[in-house]
């Protein structure tokens, strides 16, 4: 999907969006390059829909610039702007046949008949679904239905591509579909599109750039494997993946890495960029499938630095990895994915599980991470 390209066709400047006294988006500045897929990412309330709503032109800024293509478009209305747009909801008309649904666009801003056909055609052809032109809505299923909302998105070929949630109305399995399609469709097409989700696997599998948001306020920008492998604080870490999190404190230091202490005592080596201060506040953080769990006889070789020793409490097996809590005492609890292929421990068995120093990260410790 990656073009290298530097030219942003979006941009915001200080963009704050108010309603009544509920600050939405907070002081928003944000690039998006041409042909780029950005996705902003966050739980429900956190301002995402907003931006998108805000540079589609459902809603205006309190305060703030938003440019498209180096143009203001604050004032423009939003069929003036050139955005194509696609929802939960797919928003077909029910009473409209595919071939009308799709050309609506086209027919309202009086292209030509002959073109109308052709472009139709090729939007549908792309999507995957030619020949569906005389059917209803009705007669596709959910994920034919979506495939017809992006079809009718880019046949005005628009600058951007916005997408709300598009997928969450799907199952799993066309989930993953659809997620291939859209991805292949904006790499062919070279579309610049913002996606909006909650989801993690969407955001870390579409995405060229990633735009973490929480209560109105970005927490981190950047494409997935840094987002993901450095998060910039507590709340990133939790929300991307699963993270177990402990306070600790830097008791050495060398070039490259570092040497903490956790509260019970534990000390673990951790390579991990940063300015560390030898007696520092910081907290520990260990992705569940990042540490190696096996039974304590099968795991003793090795230094035991990095090593918890403790016994399984709960396990959830789901079929190509299983999810352990493992209890290391003080009711402190170790969440574990293993995606090996061995056999799957018993609860209640005692084992051993590691964290290699380079799967370990660190943050500076927060006021509160509630």
């Amino acid at each position: 999907m990656k073009k290298d390209a530097r030219t942003p066709t979006v941009e915001l400047k200080g963009v704050v969006k108010r309603f009544g006294k509920l600050v939405a988006v907070e002081k928003m500045d944000l690039v998006i390059e041409e042909g780029s897929f950005v996705t902003l990412l966050g739980p429900s309330g956190c301002g995402k829909t907003t931006i998108l709503r805000m540079i589609a032109g459902l809603e205006t800024p309190t305060e703030g610039d938003i440019y498209i293509k180096g143009k203001l478009v604050n004032e423009i209305p939003i069929h003036k702007r050139n955005l194509g747009m696609i929802f939960q909801n797919y928003a077909l008309f029910p009473h409209k046949t595919i071939f009308d649904n799709v050309a609506f666009s086209l027919k309202y801003k009086g292209v030509p008949k002959p073109d109308i056909r052709k472009r139709v055609e090729q939007a549908l052809e792309m999507v995957r679904l030619p020949g569906v032109e005389r059917r209803m809505p009705s007669q596709l299923s959910g994920g034919q239905q979506q495939r017809i909302a992006l079809a009718r998105a880019i046949v005005m070929e628009p600058i951007v591509l916005l997408m709300d949630e598009p997928l969450s109305a799907l199952d799993e399995n066309l989930r993953e579909e659809m997620r291939r399609e859209i991805g292949n469709l904006q790499d062919v097409l070279g579309i610049t599109t913002i996606f909006v989700t909650h989801d993690q696997r969407e955001a870390l599998s579409m995405s060229d750039k990633i735009v973490v948001m929480k209560d109105g306020v970005m927490q981190q920008e950047g494409n997935p494997e840094v987002v993901y492998n450095y998060p910039a604080n507590h709340f990133v870490a939790d929300f991307l993946g699963h993270s177990n999190f402990f306070d600790a404190t830097v008791v050495s230091r060398e070039e490259n890495q570092c040497v903490v202490k956790l509260d019970n005592g534990t000390e673990l080596r951790v390579q991990h960029p940063g300015d560390w201060e030898v007696g520092g506040k910081v907290e520990l953080v260990v992705r569940a499938q990042k540490a190696e769990i096996a039974g304590r006889e099968g795991n003793s070789s090795g230094p035991e630095m990095n090593r918890f020793l403790g016994k399984i409490k709960e396990r959830s097996y789901m079929g190509g990895e299983v999810s352990y809590f493992v209890e290391l005492g003080n009711q402190t609890i170790l969440h574990v994915i293993d995606v090996s292929k061995g056999q799957p421990l018993k609860e209640g068995q005692e084992v051993s599980v590691r964290v290699p120093p380079e799967q370990c990260g660190l943050l500076l410790k927060e006021e509160s991470t509630g």
